[in-house]
């Protein structure tokens, strides 16, 4: 949802955005203190799209709730713990620091937020060719993946190996975290499908090529660069697809383990 300016909104478009984000379950504050700080004088109007968004982004969240209720309990002896969605507008403060759009979607372990841009959408649909609704759903479901590795402790043990090892040891550490937060969300669009049969045809291809799109590789080589493999921070295409489809196919947490697989 874009954030409007309180001289924009009005007392009327105030109760609309605040009844948005109670009817979806989100929270919505970072939109209403920029409303209640009057950041901008040039607002606009809660959007229908703002609202198709907002109703999307819940049953897609309320979903994920459901699966990992179930099985990180039943797989890891793990209790599933909510986490909260954040939709907001250019920049956002959450209890990892400051972060802007320019970041993408991203999960800050101290809050256990998501938070989400919905421009990012926009961008993958008219720059990145991966539009469609499970190509958004596979985005939310990577972040609610990280949630899972905070949940099950491999975050806090991510973080502190990072501090240990030089930098190109550091990149291969995130490549495999990233790697395993696709898998989980594989394991979620398998359980999902078994439970609420929520895939369609060309649902999977369109989370496949999402992966694609956010391979390391081709965003270097899209924008120019060669692509550097030591550089890598999230995986390349090939193998993001690769473990998203193993996350699938296998519906299996253990079947996720990209540390044990690169030896670690």
């Amino acid at each position: 949802m874009g954030a409007a300016g309180a001289g924009g909104v009005g007392v009327v478009g105030m109760l609309a955005i605040l009844a948005v984000g109670y009817f979806f379950g989100i929270d919505i504050s970072p939109i209403v203190q920029e409303l209640d700080q009057g950041q901008s004088q040039q607002g606009r109007p809660l959007t229908q799209e703002d609202q198709e968004w907002g109703e999307f982004v819940s049953v897609t969240l309320a979903d994920t709730e459901e699966v990992w209720g179930t099985v990180l309990p039943e797989q890891a002896g793990v209790d599933y713990a909510d986490p909260t969605l954040v939709l907001f507008s250019g920049v956002v403060q959450s209890a990892c620091g400051g972060a802007s759009s320019a970041m993408g979607p991203f999960y800050c372990p101290g809050d256990r937020k998501v938070y989400l841009d919905t421009d990012f959408f926009d961008m993958m649909a008219s720059r990145m060719g991966a539009g469609g609704d499970f190509a958004y759903a596979y985005v939310i479901a990577h972040e609610i993946g990280h949630h899972v590795q905070n949940l099950t402790g491999t975050l806090g043990e991510v973080n502190r190996l990072r501090g240990q090892v030089s930098e190109r040891d550091a990149n291969q550490i995130s490549v495999l975290t990233e790697l395993q937060a696709d898998c989980y969300a594989g394991i979620w669009a398998r359980h999902a499908q078994q439970r609420f049969g929520s895939l369609e045809e060309g649902d999977l291809q369109e989370a496949m090529g999402a992966a694609e799109a956010v391979g390391d590789d081709v965003i270097q080589a899209n924008a120019g660069r060669t692509p550097v493999p030591d550089s890598f921070t999230h995986g390349s295409a090939a193998q993001r697809q690769e473990w998203l489809m193993r996350g699938f196919n296998s519906g299996d947490m253990a079947q996720c383990d990209t540390f044990g697989a690169a030896g670690l």
